[in-house]
């Protein structure tokens, strides 16, 4: 155990020195925080809402990360590709798995920090009024994890060719889907001729129709489950194409 721990250590250390020994862990923290205030105060409209909550805040979540957590994944494994270091990398004496956890660990922490940092926000709605701090931890968390779900989805399709403008390309086309199928517009073209059972078939399968749930400030396991099962499942055809390359 303490030898797999090891190697994650390495090899997490080695990826999130690299987020920050390079300017783009600064641009994407910089247009994430952007983003999120631009929408969240021009858009939503958060001030004239009269509401201390951070809904306005959460729901453009799944629309920035499908855009800007692709461009963080593209690079995880097709620029190791590109630069010919990833054969380097398989001679090392670690497992498939524990080269693919551990850099997947230090996009997900990258990630995190970036959304730690909106937490001016969580400071502007306490001065406002008196939020729910419990349904603002389920948004926070909820955001964590639908970030590592998208984040998994980028590191499978970045594993599949040298290009990350391919691999973004393609990643940004999967997130769309998990996050149609559980778009409102979406479900409702889909009920005017499929059946119930089939329409939330699709619509458990979005990332949106979780991340809603988790939003209204209930911590459902269920909701977590499907997180870490998307997670699990896009890791596991991550590792297929690594352990197929390393054979």
């Amino acid at each position: 155990m303490n030898k797999i721990f090891n190697h994650l250590k390495a090899i997490f250390k080695r990826e999130i020195s690299g987020y920050f020994g390079s300017p783009v862990a600064y641009v994407f923290i910089a247009i994430f925080l952007l983003l999120s205030g631009f929408f969240t105060f021009n858009i939503s409209r958060f001030f004239e809402m009269g509401q201390a909550d951070l809904r306005a805040f959460f729901e453009w979540h799944p629309w920035i990360y499908m855009f800007l957590i692709p461009a963080v994944a593209m690079r995880l494994w097709a620029e190791e590709r590109r630069m010919g270091t990833i054969e380097l990398i398989l001679t090392f004496p670690v497992t498939t798995g524990e080269v693919i956890f551990g850099k997947f660990l230090a996009a997900w922490v990258f990630i995190g920090a970036a959304l730690f940092l909106t937490f001016p926000m969580v400071l502007s709605v306490m001065y406002l009024g008196n939020p729910d701090l419990g349904s603002i931890f389920c948004g926070y968390t909820g955001s964590f994890l639908m970030a590592g779900a998208f984040l998994s989805v980028g590191s499978m399709t970045s594993s599949l060719t040298r290009s990350q403008v391919i691999s973004f390309i393609v990643a940004v086309v999967i997130c769309l889907f998990f996050i149609l199928a559980g778009y409102p517009p979406v479900t409702d073209v889909l009920s005017g001729w499929a059946p119930g059972w089939l329409i939330n078939i699709v619509s458990n399968l979005s990332f949106l129709t979780h991340f809603t749930s988790i939003q209204r400030g209930v911590l459902d396991f269920r909701d977590i489950l499907y997180y870490f099962s998307v997670i699990f499942f896009m890791l596991f055809a991550n590792s297929i194409v690594i352990q197929n390359r390393r054979d």
